[in-house]
């Protein structure tokens, strides 16, 4: 993560013992710190409007208010909150759900502390953490809708670049490096790219990018 910055978290899940083992694999991380936990989505709402979050952990299965729902309502109200989908399902149904609902990362529950410790990371770099499987699924997704956009014409040579580089889930410290400039650069054109085509979300950009065919159908990870 490019920042000493403290991550604040919230777990929303239905299992307790769930959450508990979520705070046992990160109680060693010094830059986490669960602030909150929630068993619904209704009681994740109410968290978030009372408490600074930084990321929302969520299962999709929960009652009163799903994964699903919930992660719409935040990205919609709370941009600037990430969100990571934590979940067993990996079905192409799901996946679609979660990648319409525009989180910014999705992982197995069956992961380990590596890997989630990673994405957590990654996310909060404006990074985004889907396994290629998933980018693929999102990939027939958008080229399915074909909603192409004239603004795509607004954006210059380095916007397509750095737009490129978003899609293969390089992050804004990685992008900088790669291209030789600074993070704060490469945030700039971020900003620019979101009011250009008008979208709010990271994950919107990466499915308005393949939509447009600005991005080809390989998609390496950094």
């Amino acid at each position: 993560m490019s920042t000493d910055k403290e991550v604040k978290l919230l777990i929303a899940d239905d299992h307790q013992l769930f959450i508990d083992g979520v705070k046992l694999l990160i109680r060693k991380e010094k830059s986490f710190r669960v602030v909150a936990e929630a068993l619904n989505g209704v009681e994740a709402m109410k968290i978030i409007s009372e408490e600074d979050i930084d990321v929302l952990l969520t299962d999709i299965n929960m009652p009163e208010m799903d994964g699903i729902e919930l992660t719409k309502i935040v990205k919609s109200q709370y941009p600037d909150i990430k969100v990571l989908v934590l979940t067993m399902h990996n079905e192409g149904e799901i996946i679609n759900e979660i990648i319409q609902a525009e989180a910014d990362g999705y992982i197995l529950k069956n992961t380990g502390k590596k890997e989630l410790v990673e994405a957590i990371n990654k996310i909060m770099d404006d990074g985004t953490y889907y396994s290629n499987e998933v980018l693929t699924i999102m990939m027939h997704d958008a080229k399915r809708e074909k909603k192409i956009h004239d603004n795509t014409k607004s954006l210059t040579e380095r916007e397509v670049e750095i737009l490129k580089l978003i899609v293969q889930e390089y992050s804004s410290v990685q992008i900088a490096e790669r291209l030789f400039i600074s993070k704060n650069t490469v945030d700039t054109h971020r900003k620019n790219m979101l009011q250009k085509t008008g979208i709010k979300t990271i994950v919107g950009l990466i499915k308005f990018a393949i939509s447009n065919n600005i991005v080809e159908n390989s998609l390496p990870t950094p």
